[in-house]
């Protein structure tokens, strides 16, 4: 006969199983998935798989860091939405640097409405390809974005200037004609485009693609996987095109990884909450993979801080599209 303590042991980690299941939900750089998880006892620790990481793009990890902290950010919402409180250790161990964090999962309270609202959203936030509809982003909505990403020590510096959102996007379809260019570049990006009708579950799917490429203005070129190529580098021909959205970077006031790893809850905290009003968001990395570029950025529209991310957020204007993850088998390993 099972005691009353085995059952509480089995139902912990059940939770941190199903915890893990919602890290596994987070975005990724290229949905790279760049993540490995370990359970032991009540820890779970996250690291990040290198094996995963964009050598071109991403020489030095940083976007890797900024998707495994998304990831870690689902994780403590995982943990907090089944009554277990997350005790955080960022980088635990200087001489391990791929262990990105151990959370030790502690009794804690009932979930409040926060988090059930927060958690709710995990598995149907998206990142959205296609375009967006002029409906406008409410003050309140953007307040309650920025407020989340500096809950996690990031912030949103919005370009509300039409020659700075220009700019940004002039920025971005030039380093995208730039590495559409570059051999090494163009090898990375088929490495994460599965072919039509494929079975893996990584990568941005040919089926994550609107069968029409979205135009905006100020247009922002986006990768796309789904016919190896850039977005949008040829003219409107005149056809009436919808506005861009509201056009965010995201920053932080440092630039090492553990700021990464924050940048990356921060990100992700946002965009629960803006999934939950209706809203989803479309990211521009280009720039900012090119030293140079993202150096100008920093010095021209960031101030002190260092840029991590561009994005654009807004009301989609079509459905969800396909989105896959790797198997839970394939990213926890459970130790006795």
């Amino acid at each position: 006969m099972r005691s009353r303590h085995d059952t509480a042991a089995d139902l912990r980690v059940e939770a941190l199983r199903a915890a893990v299941g919602d890290a596994v939900w987070a975005p990724s750089i290229h949905n790279t998935q760049p993540w490995r998880f370990t359970s032991r006892g009540s820890r779970i620790s996250l690291r990040a798989d290198a094996d995963r990481r964009l050598g071109v793009a991403d020489p030095d990890g940083r976007e890797m860091l900024i998707s495994c902290g998304a990831a870690l950010f689902n994780l403590r919402l995982g943990l907090r939405a089944r009554g277990l409180d997350p005790e955080v250790v960022l980088l635990p161990d200087p001489d391990r640097p791929h262990l990105l964090a151990d959370v030790e999962a502690v009794p804690g309270e009932e979930p409040e409405d926060y988090t059930r609202l927060m958690h709710g959203q995990v598995r149907r936030r998206r990142s959205h390809r296609g375009g967006f509809t002029a409906e406008p982003v409410p003050d309140s909505v953007l307040a309650a974005v920025r407020s989340e990403a500096e809950t996690e020590g990031a912030r949103f510096i919005q370009a509300v200037d039409a020659h700075v959102k220009g700019a940004l996007a002039a920025l971005n379809n030039a380093a995208e004609h730039i590495q559409r260019r570059t051999p090494s570049y163009a090898s990375e990006i088929a490495r994460w485009a599965p072919a039509p009708g494929s079975r893996r579950a990584d990568g941005v799917q040919h089926e994550s693609y609107p069968r029409t490429a979205p135009r905006t203005e100020p247009h922002f070129a986006a990768r796309d996987f789904a016919r190896g190529r850039g977005w949008g580098m040829e003219p409107a021909n005149g056809t009436e095109t919808p506005p861009a959205g509201v056009v965010l970077l995201l920053v932080t006031a440092g630039d090492e990884p553990a700021d990464w790893l924050r940048a990356g809850q921060g990100l992700q905290r946002s965009l629960l909450r803006a999934s939950e009003h209706g809203f989803a968001a479309a990211y521009h990395t280009q720039a900012l993979q090119i030293p140079e570029l993202r150096a100008f950025v920093r010095t021209h529209f960031c101030g002190a801080d260092h840029p991590q991310l561009l994005l654009r957020l807004g009301v989609p204007d079509t459905e969800d599209l396909a989105s896959v993850r790797r198997p839970l088998e394939d990213v926890l390993t459970e130790e006795p």
